[in-house]
């Protein structure tokens, strides 16, 4: 599974985010319109040009999804990070939901500047996903972890060791989707899902395991 090459779709805005902006731009435009020609003075529009256009911009940011392609078509070993953003922890906790051992757990977090689409973290198969309710917490506090509303995929990889990956909801965001299915076989950059605004991905790997944290185009860990 570690070298089948992957199609992926050339996506440059995210669909979560179509609606959003396409809606969103009209609204703007026709407010824009009203202020031009039924306002004598044209500084309302022009502050609102100017606001609202760069409010805009960042969320137009916001759902940008880049093509990803991983460097080598041998993936064996290799975990790549789920989301951009900057990694907030990395520490050895005690997963006691799925796995009631040692893992070592890297968190990453996902501001509103950063692309707000997650991709699997390793090649596998998926074994479950759940849904939890929960608290909005700032996402990168540590408690988020477990009380903010997250979504949990845990993936069995070739080798047979199951990763688990979480999307944490933040302060701001109030939705997770999450695209992976029970069953189904997962690739490295390929979608997970999406969190819409301030958000946090963490990853539980084996603790037993020695990880070199490789920074280029993408965080990526591998096991030694």
């Amino acid at each position: 599974m570690g070298k089948i090459k992957k199609k992926l779709k050339k996506i440059r805005i995210h669909h979560e985010g179509t609606n959003t902006l396409l809606y969103g731009g009209i609204g703007l435009v026709l407010i824009a319109l009203v202020l031009w020609f039924a306002v004598p003075t044209k500084i309302p529009f022009w502050i609102f040009t100017v606001v609202f256009g760069t409010v805009y911009g960042i969320v137009l940011n916001f759902y940008q999804c880049p093509i990803r392609y991983f460097g080598s078509e041998d993936t064996e070993g290799i975990v790549v990070a789920p989301a951009d953003g900057h990694i907030v922890v990395i520490e050895e906790v005690d997963e006691n939901e799925y796995f009631h051992e040692r893992r070592l757990m890297i968190s990453i977090f996902m501001s509103l500047w950063n692309v707000h689409a997650n991709w699997f973290p390793v090649d596998g198969v998926v074994k479950s996903v759940q849904h939890f309710d929960g608290n909005f917490h700032k996402a990168w506090l540590p408690k988020a972890s477990e009380e903010n509303e997250h979504a949990d995929t845990i993936i069995t990889t070739p080798d047979g060791t199951d990763i688990l990956c979480r999307q944490i909801a933040g302060a701001m965001a109030r939705r997770i989707v999450t695209y992976a299915k029970p069953g189904e076989d997962c690739y490295i950059d390929e979608h997970l899902g999406f969190i819409k605004l301030g958000s946090r991905v963490d990853i539980f790997l084996l603790s037993a395991l020695r990880y070199v944290l490789r920074w280029d185009s993408r965080q990526r860990v591998t096991k030694q």
